[in-house]
């Protein structure tokens, strides 16, 4: 009996040994290929954390270094506008940790046949965060969803839906000011919904009203170095003492998306993604202290994510070719990195300022740990010569070209080097008598997944 026994419980502990290791192997694994890189969010986890309803945490740690031929600090190619600063030759090596970011995420009870979820993260680039070892906690994303099949309704914090592009750079600014969309995440409620022609085509619909962004608490767009271009209180190029919203912004998407290509690695190599082509546009209306009369805000644009080369079995990397790219056109979208400032013209008779925006970029994995990234983007303002007359100094193109090599050591712990150039054109000389600036950056970094 006592035998029996004996042997009943070694069955059931190798059994359990083995239910365990064949769950935790996934994220705890070393060996070559690794395992995906990043849980949750950023890939996939299998045992969330408990609380009143089922919860999951994550994030990542980043350490990131730099240094710059001109002084642009941590953030290139720097905050608001976005242009390299004029005439300015201080070169800079700078380490910062603020970018590491975690996040909550929760699945809650079902309402009518719908799924509930909420998501809050955070990093450490709040406001007046100067000092790395007083990095200020600064809210990213904060939502709640309800989810059917083929339905979704979104509200809170979530990435503007104009511009679905980010660069995948390892500089956390992503091109958000060279061509591809700042990617503000702003308060919104947004509906999607998907229609399918077929089990691996796909149509989906956004459509949303959403924050004014470039309302009073969050405007500040301007050429970053020119003298006189920059004060506080705002957009105060032309002479204007503030802008605020007058209405919300309503913005949609339109996408296609196919398998009929396979699928390849998307942004960051975190996940797989299929063909997707589609447009999206943005309309909103902004009141300014000096003029009664609303300025019209817009900007239309279309996107593309190629695989070229597919994963071989729509989990792997190795030999995969990614391209992504997007055009946009509109005015007066400062705060989204469309235009450099909001408005141009006299104070008594503004109107938006007008640009467009390209952005392309190469991603391939030569194996499964090493992904290389290549791409060049420019915003450019359009209409600029006519700018001249009210702002001499007014940003005529910013662009950037990078590469990148990232390389996963394990399922948790990527590192990564990138090069990049940025320059900045204005129409015309500054009254230091400089109009173009320029900055090559060197970075190094090391994520901690988790």
């Amino acid at each position: 009996m006592i035998k029996k026994v004996s042997l009943l419980a070694t069955a059931l502990l190798s059994v359990a040994g083995m239910a365990y290791a064949e769950e935790s192997a996934p994220y705890n694994c070393d060996f070559s290929p690794s395992c995906e890189v990043a849980p949750g969010v950023y890939g996939a986890m299998g045992s969330p954390v408990m609380s009143k309803f089922n919860l999951s945490i994550g994030g990542y740690v980043k350490l990131d270094y730099v240094h710059n031929t001109t002084a642009v600090g941590p953030l290139s190619p720097g905050a608001p506008g976005g242009g390299i600063p004029i005439n300015n030759h201080k070169e800079e090596s700078l380490f910062t940790a603020k970018q590491s970011r975690f996040w909550l995420k929760v699945a809650g009870p079902t309402f009518l046949g719908a799924k509930t979820n909420a998501l809050v993260e955070a990093d450490f680039y709040g406001t007046a965060s100067l000092a790395n070892e007083f990095g200020n906690m600064r809210m990213r994303h904060a939502y709640g969803s309800m989810d059917w099949t083929n339905t979704q309704v979104l509200f809170g914090q979530f990435w503007d839906i104009f511009g679905p592009a980010a660069a995948d750079t390892i500089d956390f600014r992503q091109g958000g000011t060279t061509g591809a969309a700042n990617n503000p995440r702003v308060p919104q409620i947004r509906l999607t919904q998907k229609i399918n022609f077929t089990p691996n085509e796909t149509l989906k619909l956004v459509v949303g009203v959403q924050n004014p962004v470039q309302d009073a608490a969050t405007q500040g767009a301007a050429v970053a170095g020119v003298p006189g271009y920059i004060t506080s209180g705002g957009d105060n190029s032309n002479g204007v003492a503030g802008s605020y919203g007058s209405v919300p912004n309503f913005a949609g998407q339109l996408m296609f998306s196919s398998k009929a290509l396979g699928v390849s690695p998307g942004f960051m190599g975190l996940g797989m993604s299929p063909l997707q082509v589609g447009v999206f546009g943005l309309y909103g209306t902004q009141k300014f202290t000096t003029q009664t009369a609303d300025i019209d805000v817009y900007g239309y644009g279309a996107y593309a994510f190629v695989p070229i080369l597919k994963s071989s079995d729509g989990k792997h990397r190795s030999m995969t070719l990614s391209y992504e790219g997007q055009i946009m056109q509109g005015a007066g979208l400062a705060v989204q990195g469309l235009t450099a400032v909001a408005t141009t013209g006299p104070a008594n008779n503004l109107s938006a300022a007008r640009g467009f925006g390209i952005y392309n970029q190469l991603k391939f994995y030569p194996t499964q740990d090493m992904g290389i990234t290549a791409g060049y983007m420019k915003r450019n303002a359009d209409h600029y010569a006519a700018y001249r007359a009210t702002n001499a100094a007014f940003e005529k193109y910013n662009d950037s070209m990078y590469g990148n090599v990232t390389y996963d050591l394990n399922a948790a712990v990527r590192v990564a080097t990138e090069y990049e150039h940025n320059t900045t054109q204005l129409a015309a000389k500054s009254a230091a008598g400089a109009n173009f600036g320029q900055n090559n950056m060197f970075r190094v970094a090391a994520y901690y997944f988790f």
